[in-house]
């Protein structure tokens, strides 16, 4: 098959980190978001992490907006929308305690 012929090391790599990436926001993030919910919680999570995860999420969409990168932007705003929405959990539970 000819799609075999085209497969290159990078080709592969790229595939396996953009599936990795959609995992993690997909399925992860939302994972992380549903277990706070059901604990009105967020105790054992590093504020610092999310709120540098938000920022380099951030970034990756500004970035692709620069290049005009239509997967990057979706990528990377779907990490914006799951991990602001883990920051807005933290400010909220924190309030409750």
């Amino acid at each position: 098959m000819d799609i075999f012929k085209t497969l290159t090391f990078a080709g592969i790599v790229g595939f396996l980190t953009a599936t990795m990436g959609v995992i993690v926001k997909v399925i992860g993030l939302p994972d992380q978001i549903r277990k706070n919910h059901k604990r009105k919680s967020t105790e054992g999570l590093s504020t610092t992490f999310i709120v540098l995860t938000l920022i380099a999420y951030a970034l990756w969409t500004l970035h692709g907006f620069l290049q005009k990168d239509n997967v990057l932007i979706i990528g990377q705003g779907i990490g914006i929308i799951t991990t602001g929405i883990i920051l807005w959990q933290i400010i909220r539970y924190k309030k409750r305690a």
